[in-house]
C-alpha cells in the first residue's frame, strides 16, 4: 500500500504522462507546465511504475498502447499497489466497448485521440477538483501573493499596483519559484513572440526591473534574482533574510544596458 504524502496547499499539482510518442510526450509536458503544473514523462509500464512508487502524482495521463503492455491491462497493476491517482487514459479508440473497458480497467476518464490541448487541459483540471487539488486561491511566495483570477498582487497584505503585463510577467515567475527562466522563456511565453531578438531582451530587463522595483517598494527582501547571462529566478526568501545587496539601477536610460 502506497504511504500517504502531504503536500503543500499552494504547492503546484504534479502530473505524470505515460506515452510512447516522444512529441506528444514533449508537448504535453511543456503545455501542462505552462498552465503551472509540475510534469514527468515515462515511456513504458515499467517507468511509470517506478516513479509512481518513488513519489505522488495528483493525475496520470495513460496512453492506451505502450511499448511494453497495453495501458488499460497495467492499469489493474497499480491499483493493486494502492495507487488510487486519478488517471486519464488516451486512445485513438472511440467506441463505447473501447471506452467502458477503460473505465472497468480503473480510468477515471477517457479521451480519444486526436484531442484538442484544450480538452485534456480541461479534463486534467476536472481529475484534479476532484481531489482538492487544482486551488482557486492565491498562488504564494514568501510573502507576496497572486491572485491569477482577480488579478491582484500583495506583498505584506498590501497590494501592488501592477499593469497587464506586469501581473503576466509575476504570475509567470511564481509559478516557477526558485527557478531560473531564461529570457527566450519570457519571450516565449509571456511576451507570445517566437523569435527573441536584443530588443526584445531589453524590453523583458525594463518589464522586470519595474515589477521588482514596486515588489521592493515597502522593503524586504530582493526576491526576483537576475541570473546574469541566462535569466530570472523568483527566490522564496529565507526566514529572516536580510535585504539583497545587488545594486538597483535608476532611469530607464540605465535599463537598456541591463545584461541580455
Amino acid at each position: 500500500m502506497q504511504a500517504p504524502f502531504h503536500l503543500a496547499v499552494d504547492a503546484p499539482a504534479r502530473i505524470l504522462i505515460v506515452d510512447d510518442e516522444p512529441k506528444l510526450r514533449h508537448s504535453l509536458a511543456e503545455g501542462l507546465e505552462l498552465e503551472g503544473w509540475q510534469t514527468a514523462t515515462a515511456a513504458t509500464t515499467e517507468e511509470a511504475l517506478q516513479l509512481c512508487l518513488n513519489g505522488p502524482f495528483d493525475v496520470i495521463v495513460l496512453d492506451w498502447m505502450l511499448p511494453d503492455g497495453e495501458g488499460v491491462v497495467w492499469l489493474p497493476t497499480l491499483r493493486a499497489r494502492g495507487i488510487a491517482t486519478p488517471v486519464l487514459m488516451l486512445s485513438a479508440r472511440g467506441s463505447i466497448t473501447d471506452r467502458l473497458t477503460g473505465f472497468a480497467g480503473g480510468a477515471d476518464d477517457y479521451l480519444v485521440k486526436p484531442f484538442a490541448f484544450a480538452e485534456i487541459v480541461a479534463r486534467c483540471r476536472a481529475l484534479l477538483r476532484r481531489r482538492g487539488r487544482d486551488a482557486v486561491g492565491p498562488l504564494r511566495c514568501g510573502d507576496l501573493e497572486l491572485d491569477p483570477h482577480a488579478r491582484v498582487a500583495r506583498r505584506g497584505g498590501e497590494e501592488i499596483p501592477l499593469t497587464p503585463h506586469e501581473v503576466d510577467l509575476l504570475e509567470y515567475l511564481i509559478r516557477r519559484r526558485d527557478q531560473t527562466v531564461s529570457r527566450e522563456m519570457l519571450a516565449r511565453h509571456v511576451w507570445h513572440e517566437p523569435m527573441y531578438t536584443s530588443a526584445l531582451g531589453n524590453a523583458i530587463n525594463i518589464h522586470v526591473t519595474r515589477l521588482r522595483q514596486k515588489i521592493e517598494a515597502a522593503g524586504g527582501p530582493r526576491m526576483i534574482q537576475t541570473q546574469h547571462g541566462v535569466g530570472y529566478s523568483l527566490a522564496t526568501p529565507a526566514v529572516g533574510s536580510p535585504a539583497a545587496a545587488e545594486p538597483r539601477l535608476a532611469g530607464t536610460d540605465r535599463l537598456s544596458l541591463l545584461p541580455i
